[in-house]
């Protein structure tokens, strides 16, 4: 015969834990371990009883200092050993502990008996919310704005007041669960008295039958309507978010509030800007003369357009920041992100023989003439500024 293990091993605490550590412990091993969480797994179930056992000693102040004192032998030739306990068979052999009690405990969450305690099902409960979307622009976005959505959301009925029953009729008790919205069913299993506690099936965990129904709601108690619901939009929301309003959602059930209404917001990508929480990018396209010398360039803005001093010698794909042009904090509308901007030198991609030449001439300028003479450098910074004046104006 296998020799048992140390109970203290069994539930993985150590000799000095108190009640609470042992119960959590055995807890946990009896939760995983259940042989209706595992069924047909013979190893899951004899690690049940196993934890069980141990359990059933060390909760006992008495039979834990039996134990501690002279080990597995002071349960053996009857003294609550295997013979004892029965081979698990009852819990009479437990040296009268009640399991039964013990059982209630530890499971009553997991089988909805014991000392757990549940809501009724008849208690005022709050309706369920509503979801619905609404599509805006990149600028509303940014600055916000004000939309109007039409949604079918129910109200209480006016002819029976939301009791679902006939006028001159009102709702009677439920017979099946005495009005508590709960059945509870009990059976006897190996583990003792388990107790199951299910919603009424006859009616539907109200606690009352209507036998009359209202013949504008049918027994719902509800009427469905059109609504026209405004929607406040706030400056800096972002595609996804959602906007909730508060008990703009289902009615609540036995005199509970209504749900809330869960407005998601869609934002329309723009055709220039795009945005990465609260900075904005695009691109804006410069001509070689604005690249070269420098000057103002007119650059798109979410606020309008802004003039942007260029610096001479400007090369392609250079970014600039905008400062302040981005997009409002949802918390602090006065704090705004920034506009960056990539400046992209244009190529033209069609030339007359006029302006080829005077791009050569330019090119001549730049100090790439062909082998002969070469003007001084005075001579070419004078020759360059002519030149790109005659080539981008003229």
């Amino acid at each position: 015969m296998a020799e048992k293990r140390d109970y203290y091993e069994v539930l993985g605490v150590d000799r000095g834990a108190d009640d609470s550590a042992i119960k959590s412990a055995y807890r946990k091993l009896a939760k995983k371990y259940h042989p209706d969480v595992n069924p047909g797994d013979k190893e899951a179930e004899k690690k049940f009883k196993e934890a069980t056992e141990a359990y059933s000693v060390l909760s006992d102040p008495q039979k834990r200092q039996q134990y501690d004192q002279f080990g597995h032998a002071a349960f053996e030739q009857g003294g609550g050993g295997a013979g004892g306990y029965g081979g698990f068979g009852g819990f009479g052999g437990f040296g009268g502990a009640d399991m039964g009690d013990i059982f209630g405990d530890i499971f009553g969450d997991l089988f909805g008996g014991g000392g757990t305690r549940r809501r009724a099902s008849n208690s005022p409960m709050k309706g369920a919310n509503v979801h619905a979307s609404v599509r805006i622009t990149f600028e509303e976005a940014v600055f916000g704005c004000e939309k109007e959505l039409e949604l079918t959301l129910k109200d209480t009925c006016e002819k029976c007041h939301g009791t679902g029953a006939k006028p001159g009729t009102s709702p009677e008790t439920c017979p099946k669960c005495h009005g508590s919205g709960q059945v509870v069913y009990t059976q006897q299993s190996m583990f003792g008295t388990i107790q199951n506690v299910q919603t009424c099936p006859d009616c539907q965990g109200t606690g009352k039958i209507i036998k009359e129904k209202c013949p504008d709601c049918r027994g719902t108690g509800f009427i469905a309507n059109r609504k026209k619901i405004q929607v406040s939009i706030p400056a800096g929301i972002d595609n996804g978010q959602s906007i909730r309003i508060r008990e703009k959602g289902e009615p609540g059930t036995n005199g509970g509030p209504r749900g809330d209404l869960m407005v998601e917001v869609i934002v329309a990508r723009h055709p220039i800007f795009q945005r990465q929480d609260m900075n904005i990018f695009s691109t804006a396209p410069i001509t070689y003369a604005q690249a070269a010398l420098g000057g103002e360039v007119r650059i798109s803005t979410v606020d309008g357009d802004v003039m942007y001093d260029v610096k001479p010698g400007t090369q392609t794909d250079t970014k600039v920041r905008l400062k302040g042009k981005g997009v409002p904090s949802l918390r602090n509308k006065s704090i705004r992100g920034d506009h960056y901007v990539t400046l992209v030198v244009q190529v033209p991609t069609k030339l007359n023989e006029e302006a080829k030449e005077a791009l050569r001439r330019f090119d001549e300028a730049c100090g790439n003439a062909p082998s002969g003479s070469h003007p001084s450098g005075t001579e070419k910074k004078k020759k360059f500024g002519e030149k790109l004046k005659d080539i981008f104006e003229g």
